[in-house]
């Protein structure tokens, strides 16, 4: 199992998270976060001064799958994240020692088994 953290644009979200689910795999987490990175700060103007911002925006993404899914998951990532420019983010690859769900306390690859698109329920 791997755990694949990507930091990207939010522009970019909505599209990575649109493929993934057609492809049957609907479960990740998202949280806001602010970095600096070679995308160093933008000078913006407020009330006459000048101000530089040096933590920009992005979105974490965090999807835990086996390890023979991580080629999709990451070339989706790449196809919706990269624009050339400096600040598009970073993916990172991560082991991942067990896994288990809460519900029914299964373990292993089978809490992470992808779905069809007909399998997930509106609203889950």
């Amino acid at each position: 199992m791997k755990k694949i953290e990507a930091f990207i644009r939010h522009e970019a979200f909505e599209p990575i998270r649109a493929e993934l689910l057609d492809k049957g795999f609907p479960s990740l987490s998202i949280a806001e976060y602010k970095g600096s990175g070679r995308q160093k700060g933008i000078t913006e103007h407020y009330r006459g001064s000048e101000l530089t911002i040096h933590l920009r925006p992005k979105l974490k993404l965090e999807i835990v799958v086996e390890t023979k899914d991580v080629g999709v998951i990451t070339e989706v990532i790449l196809k919706h994240a990269r624009t050339g420019q400096v600040g598009d983010g970073k993916i990172f690859i991560l082991p991942v020692e067990e896994a288990i769900r809460i519900r029914t306390g299964e373990d292993g690859d089978p809490v992470l088994q992808a779905h069809g698109s007909e399998e997930i329920p509106a609203g889950a």
